[in-house]
């Protein structure tokens, strides 16, 4: 059993802004059920999204930024802001949470730890993420070799020398590699160097793609925002509709009920359907994040 990471608590008032803020009003219970309901609200209200990044503000990876973004500023953010205020909620209901270290594979073979995910303990361990994008919405058991249901399609996970790789089953059901992890603890600051390459390279679409994205009421439909186009999609349907620069920032109102000033939608290439809103390739791209 991987032992809890360490993290700064929050605060009494914090605790009960952030479940108001995913829509939760009864007090979570240390229970798989909560875990799965507490997982989906999240993804559903807290959007996967770079914008900071692709205005030029620095994101880091403190928890005070973090959980002052998602409870002040009504925002979401990428895997090591999601992700990290996520597990700060779920240890101070009481859940035993872990802060792993992950290589986003969806650009192909990868040693660079550039995603943070989640190990969660209730009974047995699980694997739960918020910050990867177009990715699993409830919690997958982390001892298991089979295939399982991960709410938005078929996972597996898959364990080797080099460490534990979560997959998705295509079409054909062949798993296709998300990210690979090993089940060792690290804190937020751990987290920093990665975070900051990320931002801190203009090629990658972080910087200059910008993206939103969330659950619809707990899925399995999802909306995505693009530079160019609004996608809704879910299990063999797709729903895509342009959208003007002009009209960018409304629809990012409308959908995710962010306010920014209009350069901050603007981006120096047309995001990509996969890396840009799926967000699931943290080192092309983040997974998340």
């Amino acid at each position: 059993m991987t032992p809890p990471a360490d993290s700064s608590h929050l605060s009494g008032d914090d605790i009960r802004r952030y479940l108001d803020r995913i829509g939760i009003s009864e007090a979570p219970q240390v229970h798989l059920d909560w875990l799965t309901r507490l997982q989906q609200a999240h993804l559903s209200s807290v959007p996967f999204e770079n914008l900071d990044v692709v205005a030029g503000l620095r994101v880091t990876t403190d928890l005070d930024h973090s959980v002052s973004k998602i409870l002040d500023l009504n925002r979401g953010g990428w895997c090591f802001e999601v992700n990290g205020a996520f597990a700060a909620l779920l240890e101070a209901i009481g859940f035993q949470v872990s802060l792993l270290g992950a290589a986003v594979l969806l650009d192909g073979p990868s040693k660079v730890i550039d995603h943070l995910t989640l190990e969660v303990v209730v009974d047995e361990p699980f694997l739960v993420d918020v910050g990867f994008g177009d990715s699993f919405s409830t919690p997958l058991r982390l001892n298991s070799g089979d295939a399982q249901d991960g709410g938005t399609g078929v996972y597996q996970l898959i364990a080797s020398p080099q460490g534990t790789t979560l997959t998705r089953h295509d079409d054909d059901g062949v798993p296709a590699a998300q990210y690979r992890f090993k089940r060792v603890a690290h804190s937020l600051e751990d987290f920093t160097p990665a975070s900051d390459a990320l931002q801190g390279n203009p090629e990658l679409h972080w910087s200059n793609k910008p993206f939103a994205t969330r659950l619809i009421e707990g899925g399995p439909k999802r909306v995505t925002l693009l530079k160019d186009r609004l996608k809704i999609s879910g299990p063999g349907e797709e729903e895509v509709t342009p959208v003007s620069q002009q009209d960018w920032p409304a629809t990012l109102k409308t959908w995710f009920a962010i306010e920014l000033e209009p350069m901050s939608a603007q981006g120096s290439d047309e995001g990509s359907d996969e890396g840009s809103d799926e967000g699931s390739d943290e080192g092309s791209d983040e997974g998340s994040d």
